[in-house]
């Protein structure tokens, strides 16, 4: 074959493909860079990780405070308990791995070093929910569930750079344990539109809507504005909450918008059915007494198939236009 008329080479498998829609602005390693600046007037801060510093952008860091960077290996129990023990000499350990691994490999120790304790070890994991193709032993699709249970452990999930800016320096600022789901390289770039700013424990209004409600993290939250804009076609007005901490939940928020008669309430997230975000939601409004029609949009019980990524999106009912025809089909029910 000709050098003219030879396909290029593909660099990128469409196994880990961005999240980024075409066209869609990013900023790279939005973690990486927002730690490497917090740790500049920060000098308790280390960074320590299971083999995954460039796929967690824990790289950064590591290129800027390489005296203050701990490679552990592929041990995520180890890791997490020299982080411990980091954490009780007076630094603030930033622990990076990828989700699924923290949530299953390494619980116990989370669990009996690190919660119990009530040390400040901030747990910074890639790959959370459907975001790599790889199958079951990179699909973290149960995390929420495995931690939501865990005393002391605050839980987060931004949605993109802006968010992941802003969280790295509030998880810091928090005295308990964290654990912080994570977009890695090119994150894409969505809040800045919407007057945002990250605060702990806090939900966000991004957009108002009379029909539908969509509560959403992380990735589905841009979902939920890519799928608000196109439904005005439809003339159907759907309204944004953002949930980007959903241990503790922000209650008065939640409540608050769920409670407005008339409208659809939809949790989508991107995790399983069972044990997220809209189990929690759901929970918070029998108890309180509000009851809007609820439904959810989020990943089956099951072990998911491996395949390139947006294949997989759309499989699973997680992107823009699978998202359009759930909500179409909710309304019409």
């Amino acid at each position: 074959m000709s050098q003219e008329t030879a396909k290029p080479r593909l660099t990128t498998s469409a196994m880990i493909a961005s999240l980024a829609a075409e066209g869609q602005r990013t900023r790279p390693a939005p973690f990486g860079h927002a730690l490497a600046a917090l740790a500049r007037t920060r000098p308790e801060i280390v960074g320590m990780t299971a083999d995954l510093s460039k796929y967690t952008d824990l790289h950064i860091f590591a290129e800027a405070f390489p005296e203050r960077f701990y490679q552990m290996g592929m041990a995520e129990q180890l890791l997490m308990s020299a982080a411990a023990g980091m954490a009780r000499e007076g630094f603030l350990p930033f622990a990076t791995t990828y989700a699924v691994f923290a949530s299953r490999r390494a619980y116990d120790f989370i669990c009996m070093a690190i919660a119990e304790e009530n040390l400040p070890v901030k747990i910074v994991c890639g790959l959370p929910g459907l975001t790599t193709g790889y199958g079951p032993s990179h699909q973290a699709t149960d995390d929420l569930a495995i931690f939501r249970a865990m005393p002391n452990l605050t839980i987060v999930d931004p949605c993109d750079a802006l968010d992941i800016e802003g969280a790295v320096p509030a998880i810091a600022d928090h005295p308990g344990p964290v654990y912080m789901r994570l977009l890695r390289g090119q994150v894409p770039l969505v809040l800045d539109e919407y007057d945002y700013r990250f605060t702990l424990g806090r939900a966000a209004l991004l957009r108002d809507g009379a029909d539908v409600l969509i509560i959403a993290s992380g990735l589905m939250t841009m979902r939920a504005l890519d799928v608000a804009t196109a439904l005005r076609a439809d003339r159907i007005e759907v309204a944004v909450l953002h949930v980007p901490t959903i241990k503790p939940l922000d209650r008065a928020a939640i409540l608050h918008e769920a409670a407005r008669a008339g409208r659809l309430v939809v949790v989508a997230e991107n995790h399983s059915v069972i044990g997220g975000l809209g189990e929690a939601v759901a929970s918070l409004l029998m108890q309180a007494g509000v009851f809007p029609v609820f439904r959810q949009i989020a990943l089956p019980d099951e072990f998911l198939a491996a395949g390139a990524l947006p294949t997989l999106h759309d499989r699973y009912g997680l992107s823009v236009a699978a998202m359009q025809a759930t909500l179409k089909r909710f309304l019409s029910q």
